[in-house]
């Protein structure tokens, strides 16, 4: 290091001042007065080349300390002149000034986006010097909450709206807090806290408020838009195929009256008149469900087998899926395979992937879909749907039970989202494998 040489150089003057000194003496001792002359001027000599080159390092840190003081971190000393020593203590100072830039550089871009970030934020936040009032930085949206201008003393507010001043400023909220408050010509409600902070000898006052009035108004017209958004997808789901069904019925009917001679069949007529009273049932017990469907903390359930329930949905969704030519197969290993479940909110879950199914196979020449049941080793007893169709890409299969997340152009990003929610409340859980170009598998574990 540099500064073990400085030291070297110092010892080595100290010592030849200290002989010199030695030799003085001595020549005076023997009375050698020429000896005595140049000994002392090679002293005095010494004396202040030693001095010299002991200031040179305090005037160079003296100079340094000087800018530090005020913060004068743009100053740049000479590497290229000067003594060695020197040289090498103005590179160090110079490390340090290039260090302390860049963290201040660093400091001020943090700055400037934790800035942006708050402005950018519809919740007003505010603060100030508790004792002077100054406003030490405050965003928009607290100017807009309030109806204020931008102000940089809160004594403003408490010349031009002193109840307000008080609810805002004077009064404390260290927890949250409801708050209605009058602007113009009407209250609004806003949810405010605050704390209090130390910055070397000043307190400040940080406030955040936010208007609860607009953010529920917001939601609660989302909620609306989405709760009619998901009644009429299942509606449209469920009178689909009754509608078609009926359409069925309605010309077997007319076939037999106008040839008298062949007899109706009525056992086909009572099946499909019970299946479409038994789903616009469902359909009704689904509406009143769905309306508290988070809330639901007790299910309708009964033991069903579940080939009573593939036949249901078969005798339901048949007509609609032959006329599109699509072959669907209906399996069950064990006839006495049963579930615990509602019936009618399964049914629906059942119709939407069927309907997926059906959708994803609608390009397809040999499309088939099959409806297996089966109880794996755990004995849990497990519904797939499965299809040959076009398959769901890869980017997009994590997100398809998210609410209102759709990759198709007619879609509302309700079906499987629900069908997640209906297995929730069953204590089940609803899988998916899919193969792009090759096909999907739903799987229904109870």
């Amino acid at each position: 290091m540099n500064y073990k040489g400085y030291i070297l150089r110092l010892y080595f003057r100290i010592f030849v001042i200290v002989g010199l000194i030695l030799a003085l003496v001595y020549s005076i001792y023997i009375d050698q007065a020429l000896y005595a002359i140049l000994a002392g001027a090679l002293l005095l000599y010494l004396f202040a080349d030693t001095y010299t080159f002991v200031k040179r390092r305090f005037v160079a840190m003296d100079d340094f300390f000087e800018a530090v003081k005020y913060r004068d971190f743009s100053r740049w000393f000479p590497e290229d002149r000067g003594p060695k020593d020197i040289r090498f203590l103005y590179t160090g100072f110079n490390e340090i000034n290039r260090t302390i830039k860049e963290i201040n550089a660093q400091n001020q871009a943090q700055y400037v986006y934790l800035q942006k970030i708050l402005e950018m934020v519809d919740i007003g936040i505010i603060a100030y010097n508790l004792e002077s009032g100054d406003v030490l930085w405050s965003n928009d949206s607290f100017g807009d909450i309030l109806d204020l201008p931008s102000f940089k003393n809160i004594r403003f507010v408490e010349n031009r709206k002193p109840d307000l001043f008080n609810t805002i400023f004077e009064t404390y909220h260290r927890e949250p807090d409801s708050v209605a408050i009058a602007l113009q010509n009407e209250r609004i409600k806003i949810l405010i806290s605050d704390t209090v902070f130390q910055v070397d000898d000043d307190a400040f006052k940080l406030i955040v408020i936010q208007n609860i009035d607009e953010t529920l108004n917001k939601n609660e017209s989302e909620s609306w838009k989405k709760l009619l958004s998901v009644m009429t997808h299942e509606i449209m789901n469920s009178i689909a195929p009754i509608s078609s069904l009926a359409d069925t019925l309605q010309s077997n009917v007319a076939h037999a009256i106008e040839n008298s001679e062949e007899p109706l069949e009525l056992n086909d007529l009572n099946a499909g008149i019970r299946t479409i009273k038994k789903r616009s049932e469902g359909l009704l017990q689904f509406a009143k469900t769905y309306r508290s469907l988070n809330k639901v903390t007790k299910l309708n359930l009964q033991k069903v087998r579940v080939t009573e329930l593939f036949d249901n949905i078969q005798l339901l969704m048949a007509p609609s899926i032959e006329a599109k030519n699509i072959s669907v197969e209906f399996t069950v290993s064990g006839s006495r395979l049963e579930l615990d479940i509602d019936t009618y909110l399964i049914e629906q879950v059942m119709i939407n992937l069927i309907l997926n199914a059906v959708d994803a196979c609608k390009h397809k020449e040999d499309a088939e879909i099959k409806v297996l049941a089966s109880q794996n080793p755990n004995r849990d007893v497990v519904i797939k749907v499965y299809d040959n169709g076009s398959g769901i890409p890869q980017d997009i299969l994590e997100n398809i039970f998210v609410p209102f997340f759709t990759s198709k152009e007619t879609g509302s990003g309700i079906g499987l989202s629900l069908c997640k929610q209906i297995m929730m409340l069953h204590r089940g859980k609803i899988l998916v494998k899919s193969i792009e170009g090759e096909g999907t598998v739903f799987s229904l574990v109870f």
